[in-house]
């Protein structure tokens, strides 16, 4: 192996997410429109390990240094794909909160398997069969392999490139103190009554704006950046409810959960108002970073 590395693991944000449907499999189907962000972001030290140690992962959170990790998936995952198994420590430092929306353990594994097979030399996977691989540990991952702003469809595995159109736009990302267990809110969602879930034309929508680059409507923005999950996120969370509607008080053109939440993003067409609103949300105890889109 190498010599001890530092991966950069960043976050994505959801500009849009409905939630179009249950398959057989207890999977929902999605169509949701992704955005890549370099913060908050994690970091894996990876460097060799003892022979016949396997993955030897450690985080300061014990918690997450179990078999489940989405980094010891990956490890797992990529050995048997490519019948190498490599003796590695891996020390996870989380920078991007736990609950919060934002992928952190998929851009974990992803940061891992683009590792791991830089290092494979002839056995190294052509891009789609690290994909499929990527698909295996997580249906995000394999967005966060890909690294740019995508539409996903499928439950997310399945990319395209899309280009939001957000040129000269501000995004301010909020990180709340709570956290929201993805698998509660896809059991929420379920228990909706099906007015409550009709899922919109959001990703569509945005898409076909974002192509025509009519910046003129200032409604586009509160209309289209819209998450199936609020519905029901808000009633279980009202204080995330009470951020979002800060947002647009604070000059938001558009805000919405990312994922799950329990991270919101509120898109702002001046970068002072964004600054000024982190700011105060700051002063309020939660997290704030402002991006420029």
């Amino acid at each position: 192996m190498p010599a001890p590395q530092t991966l950069v693991a960043g976050c994505k944000v959801n500009l849009a997410l409905a939630i179009t449907g249950l398959r057989p499999d207890g999977y929902h189907e999605l169509d949701t429109l992704f955005l890549p962000l370099p913060e908050p972001h994690d970091t894996l030290t990876v460097q060799p390990a003892a022979p016949g140690a396997g993955l030897a992962l450690t985080c300061p959170d014990p918690g997450l240094a179990g078999p489940d990790n989405t980094v010891a998936k990956a490890h797992a995952a990529f050995s048997r794909a490519t019948g190498l198994a490599p003796d590695l420590a891996v020390r996870l430092d989380k920078g991007i909160p736990s609950g919060a929306g934002l992928g952190g353990g998929s851009s974990d594994a992803a940061a891992l398997l683009r590792h791991l097979n830089s290092w494979a030399g002839e056995r190294a996977l052509a891009p789609e069969a690290l994909n499929a691989v990527a698909a295996e540990v997580g249906a995000d991952v394999p967005f966060f392999l890909y690294n740019r702003p995508a539409r996903g469809q499928g439950v997310g595995e399945r990319l395209t490139p899309a280009d939001p159109g957000l040129e000269g736009m501000s995004l301010l990302l909020l990180c709340p103190r709570e956290a929201v267990n993805t698998g509660w809110a896809y059991r929420a969602w379920d228990a909706l009554p099906q007015d409550r879930k009709t899922p919109p034309s959001a990703v569509k929508d945005f898409l076909t704006w974002a192509s025509s680059r009519d910046k003129r409507s200032p409604c586009f923005f509160r209309a289209c950046l819209w998450n199936s999950f609020e519905n029901a996120v808000f009633p279980a969370h009202p204080g995330l409810r009470r951020i979002k509607e800060d947002l647009f008080r604070r000059g938001a053109c558009g805000a919405c959960l990312s994922g799950s939440g329990a991270s919101l993003l509120g898109l702002f067409r001046n970068r002072v108002q964004a600054e000024r609103a982190a700011e105060a949300f700051s002063e309020e105890g939660v997290t704030s970073f402002v991006h420029q889109a």
